[in-house]
């Protein structure tokens, strides 16, 4: 089947602006401290293209529930993927002075409030999650299997362990296999965690929920290597930030280990991995066959 790729960002810009709506009001609340709320409003609206939260609606759309059963915790998803980004680009971490053609948070609030937007955000997202077990149809037991979930993810055993790796093998010589583990925490484990937290909360089938968590470890793989693609030789003005800081950061990427044919190539194998792990669902998981067949032509 062909990808049509105005189609299809039409509808990922329709998602897109359905999330901004709930994320914006998520963080809403009063306080005798609106400086760290301005500061967790600009690290939230940053121009993302909101994927994580969209995995979340999709992984309860398959299990045949509404984006409204799980809204909730598709913004927390959100928010902790910012609080991510605030934190990586900290002088301490990846030192980067733009994320998406704007000043980093720490540029504009400074390094401490930047850590502490970091943490009220993560701690913000783990309200909402609980949150959800208020919405109609969805069960406490699915909440805490969420909660379990999503900590798992984000901790030592995924994306601040990915990061960790990410730090302790800047400038050493690392192969495939510990590149691939690297990123399947880094990146990847959020990525999981979305898609399974909202199929979860729907009561989707152990089976289902099987398949849908290979589409996404294939997924996230796709999403790190066509990354580490656009940073050599993507458009500094579309991307948003600096082109060239893996190589200059001294970071092993899938370009460098491969060349740029041969990350391509890998891009292409982990996308079709992603379709044939969905071969179980029907029609109604186009939109994540076609979200990995964009993986290859995303230029940010």
């Amino acid at each position: 089947m062909g990808f049509d790729k105005t189609g299809f960002l039409k509808e990922l810009q329709k998602r897109k602006e359905e999330i901004d709506r709930h994320l914006l009001g998520s963080l809403s609340v009063d306080s005798d401290s609106p400086l760290i709320h301005q500061a967790m409003h600009y690290a939230v609206s940053n121009g993302g293209k909101r994927l994580r939260p969209i995995l979340v609606v999709e992984g309860a759309h398959l299990a045949g529930r509404p984006a409204e059963a799980v809204m909730l915790t598709a913004c927390a998803i959100e928010m902790i993927h910012c609080y991510s980004l605030v934190h990586d680009d900290l002088p301490s971490m990846d030192n980067d002075d733009l994320r998406r053609g704007k000043p980093t948070c720490h540029i504009v609030y400074g390094e401490a409030n930047a850590i502490l937007t970091g943490d009220a955000l993560l701690s913000r997202a783990f309200e909402l999650i609980a949150a959800n077990a208020g919405v109609s149809g969805v069960t406490p037991d699915a909440v805490v299997a969420v909660i379990e979930e999503v900590a798992a993810a984000i901790g030592s055993t995924g994306m601040v362990g990915g990061q960790v790796l990410d730090l302790q093998w800047q400038g050493q010589q690392i192969g495939p296999a510990e590149l691939e583990h690297l990123h399947l925490l880094k990146t990847g484990a959020l990525f999981r965690a979305a898609l399974r937290s909202g199929a979860i909360l729907a009561g989707m089938k152990a089976q289902a929920l099987e398949d849908l968590t290979d589409y996404a470890r294939h997924f996230g793989l796709a999403f790190q290597i066509t990354d580490d693609i656009l940073d050599v030789c993507g458009d500094e003005g579309v991307v948003g930030k600096p082109i060239g800081s893996d190589e200059r950061n001294q970071k092993i990427t899938y370009v460098s280990l491969f060349g740029l044919e041969g990350a391509v190539e890998l891009a292409r194998q982990s996308v079709d991995k992603c379709i044939a792990s969905l071969r179980s669902f029907g029609e109604e998981a186009d939109f994540l066959r076609d979200l990995a067949r964009f993986t290859l032509f995303r230029q940010s």
